[in-house]
């Protein structure tokens, strides 16, 4: 959530620094700061609010200082304000360090280092990591008295005893005031990669704060620490034990992280959904022969025909993404089926029988609850298949196998590619098993050209761009919303609630249009506009039953049909249409003009829609 960077090298530090930052911006924050390390000394600046801030308060950049850490806070102990903010000094002053992820046992480790003499001067769980290894850098010693190793470098052995005594996630950049050539990064539960340039390297939780130095990296796993200093880098585990480190290529560029003349990221990755869906599935589909090629899934095929129930875990958007895959497995392979919240999973004692298959969703790959969902899922015996977007991140490494979206950086905090991504992976994933277990190869085949046509139907809905702002200018005043739709549509409906809710603040409610009348109709009103999600499908008479029951009761209806449908237009305030498609596909279709519906919304009410209030992108703490 928070975003570290960390620079060591030859160029000005304050640049690279403030850069990074804004580059982390879309992770959500509410204060920043950067610290320098020069002639043995550190000047830190930090600030409540945002990088601009910050900004204001920064010296013209000096050219001597050339190594910094620098942080955007996502506040989760103590309120959002300057003291508050990172870079944290340790109470001797010669320890700075920024963080990433929640310390679950800091206030125990807090009562004892304020009992052994060392002040706080934040309400952090920060500041303690900063104060334990101070104390052990100062101290020299183990909490036992045993003296540090004589030959041993004495700031890395001091963050790896303090780490010793830390349960909890942490990405951590730290710098020691008496060590200006040393630079040390560690990973748990939280990102943190390595960018190794010429001369320079640059440590962040992110590789969009990289990729405009260097294309090669080091991913750090968990336990991992990396120490950096003018005769390079090297890893090791925080308990001292060598990691050989492999290079990777950075899979993004520059300009996919550029707005490229669009007003917002969110607006630009909506209309990237035709060439984002269509690259998802480049090469994955076999039309000739009728079957889904998913490279890594190719040695576990024999095996998935045989799963006996699947489980999918994921968090907000790709939990939605899960729904419509639980109906998708249901449907397709006739394998019971079931989607579960992460952050309910591990707490529950989940059933997971021998031939059970969990796929964990979550586009950044670092979503803390979708972690520790996958870690629970392997001990209890399951196959773990991970459907994410970034490579080389911690779902992707931590799962049997798995699928990549492959749709390129998400910046927006709301999700809109990444959404059709999945479930176009789930729809790939679903067809390919139902052709492995029952499903008819001609029904598979006819299924497969429908979803290489979903690319070119995107485009079409689109060109309604401006049709939909108006319809979100008539409605944007309204403070209640209700989204309401059935079968694979339903799961729509929750994500365009989540649209409006996330980035309009309108307070808005999903549902299976069904349901409505058992207790939400009360609610209905000419202010309470209804969404219906009723394309042609099997529950098409339903819907149109559904929608009268709204009108009737004075309420205002915003209707999601299929092109050419004539009959329901009587049934719409205002209507909006999508291309026809099979019925388990239409969830890629129907989600596009809620998309376009809530961000046109959040612009006409004067929000921040790449920054929505309170949160971020990829949640990685608890």
């Amino acid at each position: 959530m928070c975003g570290i960077v960390a620079y060591f090298g030859k160029k000005p530090a304050q640049s690279v620094l403030i850069e990074g930052l804004k580059r982390l911006e879309y992770r959500g924050y509410d204060s920043a700061g950067v610290a320098f390390l020069t002639n043995n000394r550190f000047s830190i600046y930090k600030t409540a609010g945002r990088i601009s801030n910050l900004e204001d308060i920064l010296p013209a950049a000096d050219p001597e200082m050339t190594v910094g850490i620098g942080h955007t806070r996502w506040a989760t102990h103590g309120e959002p304000n300057t003291v508050n903010a990172h870079p944290h000094l340790d109470y001797t002053g010669k320890i700075a360090l920024v963080h990433n992820g929640i310390i679950e046992n800091y206030a125990t480790l807090k009562k004892w280092l304020i009992k052994e003499g060392c002040p706080f001067t934040s309400q952090t769980d920060t500041e303690v990591v900063a104060n334990l290894i101070g104390y052990f850098y100062e101290r020299n010693h183990t909490l036992d008295g045993r003296n540090a190793p004589a030959n041993c470098n004495r700031f890395e052995w001091a963050v790896q005893q303090a780490l010793q005594e830390i349960y909890g996630t942490y990405g951590l950049a730290i710098l020691c005031s008496d060590c200006p050539g040393v630079l040390i990064g560690v990973k748990r539960g939280s990102p943190l990669i390595l960018g190794v340039g010429k001369n320079e390297f640059i440590l962040a939780s992110d590789a969009a704060a990289i990729v405009e130095h260097t294309t090669q990296a080091v991913y750090l796993s968990d336990n991992e620490m990396v120490s950096v200093s003018e005769n390079g880098f090297s890893t090791k585990t925080i308990s001292n034990e060598a990691v050989q480190s492999e290079l990777k290529a950075i899979e993004i560029s520059l300009d996919q992280i550029e707005l490229e003349g669009f007003d917002h990221y969110m607006q630009k990755e909506i209309a990237e959904q035709p060439k984002a869906i269509e690259t998802c599935l480049n090469g994955r589909i076999d039309l000739k022969n009728g079957r889904v090629i998913l490279g890594g899934l190719q040695n576990y095929w024999r095996e998935l025909p045989r799963t006996k129930k699947i489980i999918l875990t994921a968090c907000g958007t790709a939990w939605h993404a899960g729904l419509v895959g639980e109906f998708l497995f249901e449907q397709l392979c006739r394998i019971p089926s079931e989607v579960e919240y992460a952050s309910e999973f591990r707490y529950r004692n989940p059933v997971i029988d021998e031939g059970t298959l969990v796929i964990a969703i979550s586009q950044s790959g670092e979503t803390a609850d979708t972690l520790a969902a996958v870690e629970l899922a392997r001990e209890r015996g399951a196959c773990v298949l991970g459907i994410v977007n970034v490579v080389g991140s911690s779902i992707a490494r931590l799962t049997d196998a798995g699928v990549y979206l492959r749709v390129g950086p998400e910046i927006g905090v709301a999700s809109t590619k990444a959404f059709t991504a999945q479930t176009a992976v789930l729809a790939m994933l679903a067809i390919e098993l139902g052709r492995r277990r029952h499903l008819s190869s001609d029904y598979a085949s006819s299924l497969l050209r429908e979803l290489t046509q979903i690319p070119q139907k995107i485009s079409r809905i689109l060109e309604q761009n401006e049709h939909i702002r108006q319809i979100a200018q008539a409605n944007a005043d309204k403070e209640n919303w209700l989204f309401l739709g059935r079968g694979f549509n339903y799961p729509v409906a929750l994500e365009g609630a989540l649209k409006l809710k996330e980035i309009s603040y309108i307070h808005a409610e999903g549902l299976p249009a069904a349901e409505m009348k058992h207790g939400p109709i009360a609610l209905i009103t000419d202010r309470m506009p209804a969404v219906f999600i009723a394309p042609r499908c099997s529950q098409y008479e339903k819907l149109i039953g559904n929608i009268e029951e709204v009108r009737a009761r004075g309420g205002r209806t915003i209707v999601i049909a299929t092109e050419g449908d004539e009959d329901i237009r009587t049934y719409a305030d205002h209507l909006i249409t999508v291309p026809a498609a099979a019925e388990q596909l239409l969830p890629m279709l129907t989600v596009v003009p809620l998309q376009l519906l809530a961000y046109h919304a959040a612009v006409l009410r004067g929000h921040d829609v790449d920054k929505p209030r309170n949160l971020a992108k990829s949640v990685t703490v608890e």
